[in-house]
């Protein structure tokens, strides 16, 4: 009777250090087998085969957290409604309301920050 109960804990947990052993076995052989041949050019920062130049901490302006803020809405709505519109019909009139109520949110969230000139590029 115990070991009928303990058999799924103990596929569990073979899968658990199964999935354990495959994520630290190729880090501890590339830390074992891997050259040490450090040198300025491998300490240089890479950027798309050019030398680098200029300070590497440059500030932005808000403006583009605020799309990248917009975009993020819009596309977790994008998220939600994709799922929606493959099955709505099946769920009657009800899902249709919600739907229809949660664009209203995001609609007038986006009047919102319209209304402020976030989306407006100075």
């Amino acid at each position: 009777m115990t070991s009928s109960y303990l058999q799924p804990y103990v596929f569990i947990a073979l899968l658990a250090g199964t999935a354990l052993v495959m994520a630290v076995l190729p880090l501890m052989l590339a830390r074992l087998v891997a050259p040490r041949k450090p040198g300025p050019s491998k300490r240089a920062a890479y950027e798309c085969g050019m030398e680098p130049s200029g300070d590497s901490w440059i500030p932005f302006r808000i403006e583009y957290y605020v799309y990248a803020l917009l975009f993020v809405v819009f596309d977790v709505e994008i998220a939600f409604m994709l799922p929606w519109a493959l099955i709505w019909r099946g769920m009657g009139l009800i899902a249709l309301v919600e739907m229809g109520l949660f664009i209203l949110i995001l609609a007038i969230g986006l009047a919102y920050a319209w209304r402020k000139g976030v989306l407006e590029w100075k």
